[in-house]
C-alpha cells in the first residue's frame, strides 16, 4: 500500500464520536439572526460572547501580536472596533503563550474587555513555505527566498520549499525569531489559544497554495479534517469551563467537489461556526465566483478593499478579517466613500479646512484637515501612523454600520 493511499484511508471522526452535549446550545456563546434580506443571502446578527456582542456583517481588525499596529485598543474600539484577531503563531514566539496566560489571558494581557479571536497558527506556519497570498499567487506556490546572499545564516532554512515539514501528527518548522525548531500539532496549537484566552479560537489546518497539484489538494483537504477532528476533540475536554467557542475551517480551494465534500464532512460535528480558509481564488472574480456556489450549501450555524466586502456580504459572509486597512494607513493611503485618498501627494499640501472624508466623524477627521496630515507625513511624524490608522477603522466599521442598514431595508 502506498503511503497516499493508506493517508486517503484513514478513518474520520464522526458525529457519533463527540458527546452529545456539544452540539447544543451555550450560554456563553450563541448567534442571534436579527434580520435575513427578503433579496439575498445578506443577514443582520449579532454574536454573543463572554467579553461583549459582535454585530455582523462585521469587520475583524488583525492585531498579530495582541495589538493594532500604530494605535492601541482603546482609539480603536472608539472607531468602532468589536472583534480583534490574534495571531497564535507570533504569540506562541513572543511572549510565549505562558506568559499571556500567567497574566489571566489575552483580555487581562491587553487591558482589552472586548473579544478576541486567534487563529491556529497554520496560516503563519505554512507562508514560510509558500509565502504571501500575493507571493504564492506571483510563484505559482514555490517560494524561493530560504537563502541568505554570499554566506550561510540559521535564518536561511526558516522560509522556502523546505522549510516546513508536515506528518500526520504534526508540523515541524522553525522560529523566525531564533532558528529553534518547533513543532506545532492539533493538540498543541489548542492548548495555546486555550492559554491565550480568546473568546474564538481556531483549530489547526492545512493551507495549501493557490496553484496546487488536485490530488494533492484532495489529500491536503483530508489531512485538515483529520487536524481539525483531532482539534475539536481537544477543546472539548475542558470547553465549557474555558468558555470558547471554536470554528472549523472549510477547505478546497476554488474546486467545487472539495469544498463541498469539507462543507458536508464539517456541518456534522458540534462547531460553533465556520470560517472559510485555503485559496479564495485568484481575484474578486474568482473569489465571487466561489462564494456564489459555496455560500447556499451552508444550512446550519455561523458563516465567516469595499467591493470584496460588499460581494462577501450579499452572499452571506458575517465576518471579515483583514490587516489591509491599517496597512494602508500606515503607507499614508485613507479610504473614503470617493475612493482612496493618497495624502503624501503634494495637491493635499494647501487642502486648508478639507477633512479627509467629509461624511466621517471619526477623531481624525473632526480635529484635522488633509493638510496638515500631508505635514505629518512628509515629516515622517509617527503620529501620522496613528491618526490614518484612527480613520481608517472607523472607516471600515461606519462601512460594516451602513451595509446592516441597507440589509434591514432589504436594500442588499
Amino acid at each position: 500500500m502506498t503511503l497516499r493511499r493508506h493517508l486517503s484511508s484513514l478513518p474520520l471522526p464522526t458525529a457519533a464520536d463527540f458527546p452529545r452535549w456539544a452540539y447544543e446550545p451555550k450560554s456563553y456563546f450563541n448567534f442571534e439572526v436579527i434580520h435575513q434580506s427578503k433579496k439575498s443571502l445578506a443577514r443582520v446578527g449579532r454574536i454573543h460572547t463572554p467579553h461583549g456582542t459582535i454585530d455582523t456583517p462585521g469587520f475583524v481588525a488583525v492585531a498579530t501580536n495582541a495589538a493594532l499596529k500604530a494605535v492601541d485598543f482603546p482609539k480603536a474600539d472608539k472607531a468602532g472596533q468589536q472583534l480583534c484577531f490574534a495571531n497564535t503563531y507570533h504569540l506562541m514566539l513572543q511572549p510565549g503563550t505562558k506568559v499571556i496566560k500567567d497574566a489571566g489571558g489575552i483580555h487581562n494581557f491587553t487591558g482589552r474587555d472586548r473579544p478576541f479571536i486567534t487563529d491556529s497558527g497554520g496560516f503563519q506556519v505554512f507562508s514560510l513555505k509558500h509565502g504571501s497570498v500575493k507571493e504564492s499567487l506571483e510563484s505559482r506556490g514555490e517560494l524561493k527566498r530560504s537563502t541568505v546572499k554570499n554566506k550561510p545564516h540559521w535564518r536561511s532554512g526558516i522560509t522556502g520549499a523546505n522549510a516546513v515539514k508536515v506528518t500526520e501528527d504534526h508540523v515541524i518548522f522553525k522560529s523566525y525569531r531564533d532558528g529553534s525548531k518547533i513543532i506545532l500539532s492539533p493538540e498543541s496549537s489548542i492548548q495555546a489559544q486555550k492559554d491565550i484566552g480568546a473568546d474564538v479560537i481556531i483549530p489547526l489546518d492545512e493551507l495549501p497554495p493557490h496553484h496546487i497539484d488536485r490530488d494533492l489538494l484532495a489529500e491536503s483537504v483530508e489531512r485538515s479534517h483529520r487536524w481539525e477532528a483531532r482539534s475539536l476533540q481537544e477543546h472539548l475536554k475542558d470547553s465549557r469551563e474555558r468558555q470558547q467557542a471554536i470554528f472549523c475551517v472549510v477547505h478546497g480551494g476554488t474546486d467545487v467537489e472539495l469544498r463541498t465534500k469539507s462543507i458536508d464532512y464539517l456541518t456534522t460535528l458540534p462547531w460553533d461556526g465556520y470560517a472559510i480558509g485555503g485559496s479564495l481564488g485568484n481575484g474578486r472574480d474568482e473569489l465571487r465566483e466561489l462564494l456564489d456556489w459555496m455560500m447556499p450549501l451552508f444550512s446550519i450555524g455561523e458563516r465567516s478593499n469595499v467591493e470584496s466586502v460588499h460581494n462577501a456580504v450579499e452572499r452571506g459572509v458575517d465576518t471579515m478579517d483583514s490587516s489591509y486597512p491599517t496597512k494602508l494607513a500606515r503607507c499614508g493611503t485613507l479610504m473614503t466613500k470617493n475612493g482612496l485618498i493618497r495624502i503624501k501627494q503634494g495637491k493635499h499640501s494647501k487642502s486648508h479646512g478639507v477633512k479627509i472624508d467629509e461624511d466621517c466623524g471619526c477623531d481624525t477627521c473632526n480635529h484635522y484637515d488633509r493638510s496638515y496630515l500631508w505635514h505629518l507625513f512628509k515629516a515622517n511624524e509617527p503620529v501620522a501612523l496613528q491618526l490614518a490608522t484612527v480613520h481608517n477603522i472607523h472607516f471600515m466599521n461606519n462601512l460594516m454600520s451602513e451595509l446592516r442598514q441597507q440589509i434591514l431595508s432589504d436594500k442588499i
